[in-house]
């Protein structure tokens, strides 16, 4: 408890005393500036975050049983330092520019959307100080005037960072479940949110278990998709 309370304190007194500086150009006065922002957008996106083919739609016509996802970036470049500064360095002002992303990359969503955002492990929200995932739904559910449900749970709290593809692939089988009080409902449109694509055994598993238990429509939505090779 005593490292949350140190990184924190320590964030908002630095707030207080330094204007923040854009982590794309270094322009004073925003965590990531407007210019950087339209610049990710200047060249489209759209590939498939699982066999990587470049897609005309959000629907993958090689990967039929993946739901329309929608990815801002690649993780290499801008997107990986702005999610690797948010989540491991506490800049919570990211927060809002990640969701604010988000909102200029998806559609129009039906009226009756809520966001899912992915489970963070429990131990990596008390180092980190906050839970990355549910901070960035939040945002986007102010900017889109959506529900937040926190559907899914972890029953394990095995951390994939660092691991191999098969060891990846092992614990996604058990990593997530459906919160027993949650009740879904067939007729809504769930939007699964998470941040980084990597071999996406753990989304794979996330989807399964959503349609298991009574989704029929699921968008993913990623801040950015990036290659494991190993």
């Amino acid at each position: 408890m005593g490292f949350i309370v140190k990184n924190t304190t320590f964030s908002k007194l630095l707030d207080l005393v330094a204007p923040h500086s854009c982590r794309g150009c270094g322009a004073i006065g925003e965590a990531f500036c407007d210019r950087c922002k339209k610049d990710i957008f200047k060249h489209h996106f759209n590939i498939c975050p699982n066999c990587k083919y470049k897609k005309s739609t959000p629907k993958c016509s090689k990967c039929k049983t993946l739901p329309s996802t929608f990815i801002v970036a690649d993780y290499d470049g801008i997107m990986g330092k702005l999610i690797h500064e948010f989540k491991y360095n506490s800049v919570r002002e990211l927060g809002y520019e990640l969701a604010d992303l988000l909102d200029k990359t998806l559609p129009t969503l039906p009226k009756y959307t809520i966001i899912v955002p992915f489970p963070t492990a429990t131990h990596h929200i008390r180092e980190r100080g906050l839970d990355h995932t549910l901070l960035i739904s939040k945002h986007l559910a102010k900017l889109r005037h959506l529900e937040i449900q926190k559907i899914l749970v972890r029953e394990n709290n095995t951390t994939q960072v660092g691991s191999d593809r098969k060891t990846r692939l092992n614990q996604a089988k058990s990593a997530i479940e459906i919160n027993p009080k949650i009740i879904l409902d067939s007729s809504k449109t769930y939007l699964l949110l998470d941040d980084v694509w990597t071999t996406g055994a753990s989304m794979k598993s996330a989807i399964k278990k959503l349609q298991q238990a009574g989704a029929k429509n699921i968008i993913v939505a990623l801040l950015a998709t990036r290659r494991l090779d190993h």
